[in-house]
């Protein structure tokens, strides 16, 4: 039986992102770095040498000044991805796009751009934006509800695919002597009119060798986790202990064999940071000065406000109970996480104060001790289903480079951790299968395509 193996990403946020006010304060980091092409070069280039799967580029598009450093100033993925595709070889490129502000002709164009540019490895981290603000920037008044943001999104997300599916991967004979470019009958219209979007299609660019771009979500409410389990091939999370990451993991898999899919066609991958040391109790050492020194209690206080629509705690009485009346302000932003840190508050009676102090004192990760040690609790955690990969943050330059020469070496003879790229796009190495066109499909199966959500066949098929 061939051994599971731990699959890799690197998410790149140079100069600190959301309880990392002061990352970009290390010497091997310039103030610029967000912005700098050469940074994301070298260190996609030091991944891609470790033969880690993919590099992650998140994004969002709303700021304020107490937004962290990294979100203030930085490149617009699709675009920054698209260098890094011509400066690497191996390594995939996830970048994430909203599925509320962008039409879904657009975002498919570019996207099959990146896939065949890189030759087959480019993923999509659909997001629906939490970030109410962003609705400005739009020309809307306010942002879309829960329920109206995973709609589109699940419409967005399926028109999408379909689109990329205009041109059947041999629609181009480019016969030179029958003078013959294209067969008409492989390229496909859409024709969609659905509750949120109509497009007319087809899409005017070809598949890549993987089929489609590798689809990843990352929302933690009932309705992300049932939206990634029905659309996504894999899944970005959060794990803080192997018992949480375990439920997770069974959750999506059980979601996902509910929707008819097979639950080994979707990967997840927690994000986690990892803290070398000499020895456990160094690595503990590290750990905790790391985060002391990106500890501000003002800081964390107008970082709060995010998740709640940027609400502004500044005018409260520090030592009163925690506000909860400012959950009705995150009810068109990050509510669930909003909603675990007023349930926080309330279930501990804690004062505005507290929660702060609560929310930004130093933690201790699960993946903190010496490459050994590190090494079997991830081993662990892929033995015991609780992930298949991770997405590793490059803060500090030195603890990642201290992950690759001395954590992956132990994983590497132990099997976990593969010796070389095995496939030539972001989907075989992250053992996802080819994404068969639809019609192609379709045509060997004897049967018409599956209608798309929103649309009147779907509505039917549903009832």
């Amino acid at each position: 039986m061939t051994r599971r193996q731990l699959k890799l990403g690197a998410v790149l946020t140079p100069t600190g992102g959301p309880g990392h006010p002061y990352t970009w304060l290390d010497p091997e980091i310039d103030g610029d770095a967000s912005v700098d092409i050469d940074w994301y070069i070298r260190y996609a280039r030091l991944a891609e040498q470790a033969k880690f799967d993919l590099v992650f580029i998140v994004d969002s598009q709303f700021i304020t000044p107490d937004s962290p450093p990294h979100y203030l100033n930085r490149l617009e993925p699709l675009t920054l991805l698209s260098a890094l595709a011509v400066a690497t070889e191996h390594i995939g490129l996830v970048g994430t796009l909203t599925t509320s502000f962008n039409q879904p002709f657009n975002l498919a164009r570019r996207f099959a751009s990146l896939d065949l540019i890189s030759r087959g490895r480019a993923g999509w981290n659909v997001v629906t934006s939490g970030d109410s603000g962003t609705a400005g920037n739009y020309g809307l008044e306010e942002h879309y509800d829960y329920a109206t943001r995973y709609g589109r999104a699940l419409e967005h997300v399926e028109v999408v695919k379909a689109l990329w599916d205009s041109y059947e991967d041999d629609a181009f004979p480019r016969d030179r002597e029958a003078r013959r470019f294209l067969d008409a009958d492989k390229l496909h219209t859409l024709d969609h009119r659905g509750e949120h979007f109509s497009v007319v299609g087809p899409l005017n660019i070809e598949r890549s060798r993987q089929g489609q771009p590798v689809i990843f979500q990352a929302g933690d409410s009932d309705q992300g986790r049932d939206l990634g389990a029905r659309i996504a091939d894999g899944i970005f999370t959060h794990a803080p202990t192997f018992e949480a990451g375990a439920a997770f993991y069974a959750d999506i898999k059980s979601r996902a064999a509910a929707q008819g899919r097979d639950p080994e066609d979707i990967v997840i991958l927690p994000g986690v940071t990892v803290t070398v040391g000499d020895t456990d109790a160094d690595a503990r050492e590290i750990e905790r000065a790391t985060q002391l020194a990106d500890n501000d209690f003002g800081k964390s206080l107008r970082e709060l406000g995010r998740p709640f629509g940027w609400h502004d705690f500044r005018q409260y009485d520090l030592d009163a109970p925690f506000p909860t009346e400012a959950l009705k302000d995150a009810e068109r932003s990050f509510y669930t996480q909003a909603k675990k840190i007023a349930d926080l508050a309330a279930d501990r009676g804690l004062t505005l104060r507290q929660t702060v102090e609560a929310l930004s004192a130093p933690k201790t990760s699960p993946f903190t001790g010496s490459a050994e040690t590190v090494a079997n609790e991830l081993q662990r955690w892929l033995d015991g289903r609780a992930l298949d990969g991770i997405n590793i943050h490059i803060g500090h330059p030195a603890q990642f480079r201290r992950f690759v020469d001395e954590v992956l070496p132990i994983l590497r003879e132990r099997g976990v951790v593969r010796e070389d790229y095995e496939q030539n796009t972001l989907r075989g190495n992250l053992g996802l299968p080819f994404a068969e066109n639809r019609y192609t499909r379709a045509r060997r199966e004897g049967t018409d395509p599956t209608p798309l959500p929103g649309t009147t066949a779907s509505l039917s098929a549903s009832v």
